[in-house]
């Protein structure tokens, strides 16, 4: 986890949309013991830091400016407070939801144009004031509202770090990249179920297996990943809510706990956390418990702990895990405005 060098605390970063009055970029102090979350400062200078990605070192954080322009910038947090380090860059694409470090690299996901965009990292972590190149998804879906043309939803390189894989909720299709001359180049496209809107993927810590979380349907595909080739295959699909929703259930974050034995995902419709289990021949759902507020755009676990923030309700809410079931216990919860991502180094 990120630290403060003078102080030695435990800190997360918060990302809001300053467009429904959201803080901009939060920092908050992390009890190990509890998971508590008690705010430090915001900084409101970027519009729409919707998504946040932290450098290995710790020492620099990454924001998407989740606007019609699209812009990516990045801050020292070595302090208190959040500092630029440079201007916001413009990502060539519109509305970026999603952003990853991939082979010296900051890869963008571009949902309003469904693009990825590549900016290269300076030694110090600051970004180039440009993009080095841009990677256009094709394609479209059945969805007639959702799925009139691509729409990149997450981007983020695979546990081997050979590889960049970006999930596009518009073509129903998740593409494996490399880098060509700084620029994303299309290595392999998978095909997931037509409608099926997938949103973001999480690696199984042994590198074998990804799970996508569907937005348009309420479910999880199961993938069989292979590093050496670069390939994805589906498997098959497990329901993430134990009924038919009253209505769009909008599924949004999937995060698979560190020993490898449960998936958990967030659904907005819903108001709840779904619990699934890893078994061998792919997920089990188990359960669903309340998210603790209304509309879990995002979810994150750390130190045995799983974090939702709380869209429309605007709080960060916190739960204790169960070591043996997975199940999620509400905790706490602290008041963010818009809250939209949480992260941990």
């Amino acid at each position: 986890m990120a630290q403060d060098g003078r102080a030695g605390r435990r800190r997360a970063f918060i990302g809001s949309f300053t467009a429904a009055g959201g803080p901009g970029l939060v920092t908050a102090q992390v009890a190990p013991d509890t998971g508590a979350l008690t705010l430090v400062s915001a900084v409101q200078d970027l519009p729409d830091p919707s998504y946040l990605a932290l450098s290995p070192d710790g020492h620099t954080l990454y924001a998407v400016s989740e606007t019609a322009e699209g812009a990516v910038a990045a801050y020292r947090v070595t302090g208190d407070r959040p500092e630029p380090a440079g201007a916001p860059v413009p990502v060539d694409g519109s509305s970026p939801t999603h952003l990853g470090l991939y082979a010296g690299h900051l890869l963008t996901a571009n949902y309003g144009c469904g693009s990825v965009t590549a900016v290269p990292v300076r030694p110090d972590g600051a970004l180039a004031a440009a993009p080095s190149g841009r990677l256009q998804h094709t394609g479209s879906g059945p969805h007639d509202r959702r799925q009139r043309g691509p729409h990149a939803h997450q981007v983020q390189p695979d546990p081997s770090g050979r590889w960049a894989v970006s999930v596009d909720l518009g073509t129903d299709s998740v593409r494996v990249c490399t880098l060509a001359d700084g620029s994303p180049a299309l290595h392999r496209e998978i095909a997931l179920r037509p409608g099926s809107g997938p949103r973001h993927l999480a690696f199984h810590p042994d590198g074998g297996y990804a799970y996508v979380v569907n937005e348009l349907t309420p479910t999880v595909t199961v993938c069989r990943w292979d590093a050496a080739s670069g390939s994805l295959k589906p498997l098959t699909e497990v329901p993430v809510l134990p009924g038919a929703p009253a209505g769009d259930a909008y599924p949004s974050g999937i995060v698979v706990s560190p020993d490898g034995r449960f998936v958990w995902t967030a659904t907005r419709g819903e108001d709840v956390l779904s619990v699934l289990a890893v078994e061998a021949d792919g997920l089990r759902l188990t359960g669903t418990v309340p998210c603790g507020g209304h509309w879990p755009r995002a979810l994150a676990e750390h130190g045995g702990f799983l974090y939702a923030a709380n869209e429309r309700s605007g709080d960060v809410t916190w739960f204790a895990v169960d070591e043996t079931t997975g199940v999620p216990r509400y905790d706490g919860s602290v008041r963010v405005t818009a809250a939209s991502c949480v992260v941990f180094g």
